[in-house]
């Protein structure tokens, strides 16, 4: 039965006013390198009460995958304010344990203190992922979605008009003029010149445009449903606690949106750890979707196509970089998402 969400009212979370707040009777804190970490923000390792903790820091100036996807606001915070982090709570451990808002020079960033729960997330490295956990993604990532099928944002989280708006020229020419502070929009910019280069011209013509206006695209998800969207389900985010859920992090591109968002977010981030082919995920992310009680008849073929176009428009770039199977596999979903426009 999928939930009412309508009715549905997550607790609301207490939020700290400052850091020193955030960290009273911490014994120990020092900078921390998060080895997965791509966005630029700062870690520090802390002990409270004899337990090891991780502090984010979060603000725009120094994440660039937040000026990427023109985030004004903390959404990490936000999430955690309004209870979002808890929705699916049997079955998702979000690791957080306080927050602190109005930080940085505007009063717009944040930090969360989260348990540090490094020993249990994906290890790093090339090896697929065991298909059994890999399964076990897909069905909390369902369930979160089923939980929140036909959510509407009045939080004021990432709206699905900027959920396919990274890695446009303008956001690359941004992060150019800083000096490319960050390697990833540095290495995205030649991404594109190579996908240029070598996508057939239909390919090409077809994710250009939509890199320069998204809103076919947005226009085309919004005639199917919608749900609550973490955003950012990579290897790099989750892993399995002792108590055997999920450990889901980083919760800073949550807003509303299709479920084949995740989805295809997850195929093409993941690509290279999938334990089966790409098609077999897709028909086990459907079959989750359904056993959770989400009817897929009426909508799927149509969101499931857009959403993987919709992939491609933000990374075909890192796609362009990889073996012609995976690179031709990307461009022949672009061409069929593009009939669908």
């Amino acid at each position: 039965m999928l939930a009412d969400v309508r009715t549905m009212k997550p607790t609301p979370r207490p939020v700290a006013a400052s850091v020193e707040e955030l960290l009273d009777g911490a014994t120990s804190r020092r900078p921390f390198l998060h080895s997965d970490s791509k966005s630029g923000v700062g870690f520090e390792r802390v002990v409270i009460g004899g337990e090891a903790h991780i502090l984010k820091h979060v603000h725009v100036d120094h994440d660039w995958t937040m000026r990427f996807f023109g985030e004004t606001t903390c959404i990490p915070v936000d999430v955690w304010r309004h209870g979002l982090m808890d929705v699916l709570g049997e079955r998702i451990d979000h690791a957080t344990v306080a927050v602190a808002a109005g930080l940085g020079r505007d009063g717009l960033g944040g930090a969360l203190l989260m348990r540090d729960v490094g020993p249990a997330m994906v290890p790093a490295g090339d090896d697929p992922l065991p298909l059994e956990h890999h399964l076990q993604l897909f069905d909390d990532l369902a369930a979160l979605g089923a939980r929140m099928w036909g959510w509407t944002d009045d939080v004021g989280l990432l709206p699905p008009a900027n959920r396919w708006i990274a890695f446009n020229d303008a956001c690359i020419a941004a992060e150019e003029a800083r000096g490319f502070p960050d390697p990833v929009p540095r290495i995205a910019k030649e991404g594109w010149e190579r996908f240029a280069a070598r996508a057939p011209r239909a390919v090409s013509d077809a994710v250009q445009a939509l890199r320069r206006d998204t809103r076919p695209l947005v226009d085309g998800a919004a005639t199917t449903p919608s749900t609550f969207l973490h955003g950012d389900w990579k290897l790099g985010n989750v892993g399995l606690g002792a108590d055997g859920r999920t450990i889901l992090l980083d919760w800073t591109y949550c807003g509303a949106g299709p479920i084949c968002f995740e989805l295809g977010w997850y195929l093409a981030i993941n690509s290279g750890r999938l334990p089966h082919g790409k098609e077999d995920a897709i028909a086990a992310f459907r079959a989750a979707l359904e056993r959770h009680g989400v009817d897929t008849a009426a909508w799927w073929e149509r969101q499931l196509g857009l959403c993987l176009l919709g992939a491609v428009v933000l990374f075909g770039w890192e796609k362009a970089f990889g073996t012609d199977e995976e690179f031709g596999w990307w461009c022949d979903r672009a061409v069929e998402g593009a009939r669908l426009l």
